[in-house]
């Protein structure tokens, strides 16, 4: 179908404001990745109907790579990062981070160029709002050598280069199996650019660096005042999710499944609130995951793991940004890893890794409640769902 106007992705790490207009746009084109051990090959692209909330025809391998579990695109389009969550005991064991252009017609992927990410398992990545780096977060299973931050620079043709800048930080060993080191989930930037926070579940605590290239292109990162914010013990911080004015961010904790809602002002993040969206549970049955908030800020969606296998919504106060839940339901699968709402509002996708699907749901966009189930479409082990428009 001919698209009929172009609209910018979100950003990665914060909530993006969307023009009522694009209900306009009825098609899209969603990139998938997923985890390899199985029988998938790589990166998937599915074309996704707003209108209906149907795919059209089975996934089309995009690109053939070892574990591209997760994506980062760029804010023109023009450029796809994937981390390749390589590790010892696995086919390929060096975590590698592989760039792709984006043909504007097609979406076809073709491959740039791929580099060592200098640690294991990389499991999450997002660009300087400048473009100008790659921050990529290298997970590492195994105690030695354990987790750290990578800087990879990228140059304006999406090229990336080797790591310039490495970063670890002490664990907190509260956990002495899954915290006997530190193990970096994710970054981040909020949407000022100045800064860059590091969720480490190994360490329960956010760390913060200041963000300046100017002052030295090899080591753009140095550490913020304060250089991190303490979490509970044991609480394992994963995701941290900037509001569109930059005024606030919430965290998902993986293993003690809650959310912490923060006030940011100039690379502080003052903790106000901590929601338990698990509570009286098993720390077995708790697996925080990912979280999302609807394009017009009034609604925060976060997925729960384990043996809950949900996806809880809240209401966002819109002075605050503390929560309300409003409801729990059923991801009608195993292991929700990741999920995305539809760019016209009306329907959240959810990656079922173990269960090998993405699951559609209707969603109200007024309510922000979810509804009945649209499609099950087969797929082995998904674990992240990005959004193209054709241009």
């Amino acid at each position: 179908m001919m698209m009929r106007k172009f609209w910018p992705l979100l950003m990665a790490g914060s909530v993006g404001a969307m023009s009522v207009h694009a209900a306009q746009v009825d098609t899209y084109d969603l990139l998938v990745g997923s985890y390899t051990g199985g029988t998938s090959e790589g990166i998937y692209r599915l074309q996704f109907d707003s209108r209906t909330g149907q795919f059209s025809g089975k996934p089309v391998l995009a690109a053939k790579a070892a574990n591209p579990s997760w994506l980062t695109i760029s804010k023109d389009q023009k450029h796809l990062f994937v981390v390749n969550e390589n590790g010892p005991g696995q086919k390929d064991p060096v975590g590698r981070v592989s760039s792709y252009s984006i043909d504007p017609q097609n979406h076809q992927l073709s491959l740039i160029n791929q580099v060592q990410s200098l640690g294991n398992e990389p499991t999450h990545s997002s660009l300087a709002a400048d473009g100008r780096y790659l921050f990529v977060a290298n997970y590492s299973v195994l105690e030695d050598p354990g987790g750290s931050l990578a800087v990879l620079p990228v140059d304006a043709n999406g090229k990336l280069s080797a790591p310039v800048q490495l970063s670890g930080h002490p664990s907190s060993r509260v956990n002495p199996e899954r915290q006997a080191s530190n193990h970096v989930h994710s970054v981040v930037s909020p949407p000022d650019g100045k800064y860059v926070f590091v969720q480490d579940l190994g360490a329960d605590k956010i760390f913060a660096y200041h963000y300046d290239p100017k002052a030295n292109h090899e080591l753009p990162l140095t550490p913020a005042n304060p250089a991190s914010v303490q979490l509970p013990p044991g609480s394992g911080p994963r995701h941290l999710l900037f509001s569109a004015d930059g005024k606030h961010a919430w965290l998902t904790t993986e293993m003690s499944a809650q959310v912490a809602v923060f006030d940011y002002n100039d690379g502080k993040l003052s903790q106000t609130q901590l929601v338990e969206f698990a509570g009286g549970q098993p720390v077995s049955d708790k697996a925080g995951a990912a979280l999302h908030a609807s394009s017009d800020g009034k609604f925060l969606y976060v997925s729960n793991r384990g043996t809950a296998n949900q996806v809880l919504v809240f209401s966002i106060d819109p002075a605050t940004a503390h929560l309300k839940e409003l409801q729990r339901r059923t991801v009608e699968g195993d292991h929700p890893r990741e999920f995305s709402l539809d760019p016209s509002g009306k329907f959240l996708l959810i990656a079922n890794q173990k269960s090998n699907q993405i699951v559609v749901v209707e969603r109200d966009p007024k309510t922000g409640l979810l509804g009945k189930t649209v499609q099950k479409l087969p797929i082995d082990a998904p674990s992240d769902l990005k959004f193209l428009v054709r241009q």
